[in-house]
């Protein structure tokens, strides 16, 4: 399985401004009402975020299956990354980081040949309880894994925000980023997706406890770079692709 996903611009435009899809975006009682079973989307290098958009084109068979099944549902999907090692087991249920993303479809387009195009936005971590063998495709008991902001932190968090911008411009001079009206949640969630990091290290900030602990974890990835170059630069595609 392969995937491609934005350069980060894009990705950040993708995931921050995108129109219309505010009120599909994470809030606590996404988390309360995420289902006890939801099928779970394993790739091996791309992570969802609450508050974050990704588009995916779904070609394999069963996760046409998976897509077709959220479709007529609750379109929720959750997604999960691979964990090292899965290529020997990928045609079977290889294993996969116990932390994930819940997303609802917000827009899909099935092709002629039964591929979809769709786009995912996060609306809630989880962690995986255990599998149901079902299904063609994966499908995990979970929990929801809340990450609300008290107002006593909400300070705090702005200030994370600004180190977590001033690092991003540190790194990337003349990055532009979101606008002031946008959320510290949203741009510290975005930001966690279109950063070109290591798919280990966008794991690890999935999991860190909130937007508090991941905006830490996003200065500590940034603030040893030097120079902009100093980030592999992941070049723009069309989206992120899996599924044979």
């Amino acid at each position: 399985m392969r995937s491609k996903t934005f350069g980060w611009p894009m990705a950040l435009v993708a995931a921050l401004c995108t129109p219309g899809l505010a009120e599909a975006q994470a809030d606590p009682a996404a988390t309360a009402s995420l289902p006890a079973a939801i099928p779970i989307f394993p790739l091996q290098d791309v992570t969802l975020f609450p508050h974050s958009t990704q588009p995916f084109h779904i070609f394999e068979p069963r996760y046409r299956a998976m897509v077709a099944d959220a479709l007529a549902g609750d379109s929720i999907i959750g997604m999960a990354m691979l964990e090292p090692g899965h290529e020997a087991e990928y045609e079977g249920r290889p294993p996969v980081f116990a932390v994930g993303c819940a997303g609802i479809i917000v827009a899909a387009e099935r092709l002629a040949d039964g591929r979809y195009n769709i786009v995912l936005t996060g609306v809630a971590k989880f962690r995986i309880l255990g599998e149901d063998q079902s299904r063609l495709y994966r499908l995990a008991e979970v929990e929801g894994i809340p990450e609300s902001v008290e107002s006593s932190d909400r300070a705090l968090l702005g200030r994370r925000r600004r180190q977590v911008e001033d690092a991003v411009r540190a790194v990337f001079p003349g990055a532009q980023l979101p606008p002031a009206e946008v959320s510290d949640e949203e741009v510290i969630d975005g930001l966690s997706l279109a950063l070109p990091f290591e798919p280990s290290q966008r794991q690890q900030l999935l999991e860190a406890d909130g937007p508090l602990e991941r905006a830490l974890g996003l200065i500590g990835l940034l603030r040893p770079q030097s120079r902009a170059d100093a980030l592999p630069w992941v070049g723009s595609s069309d989206g992120a692709t899996a599924g044979r």
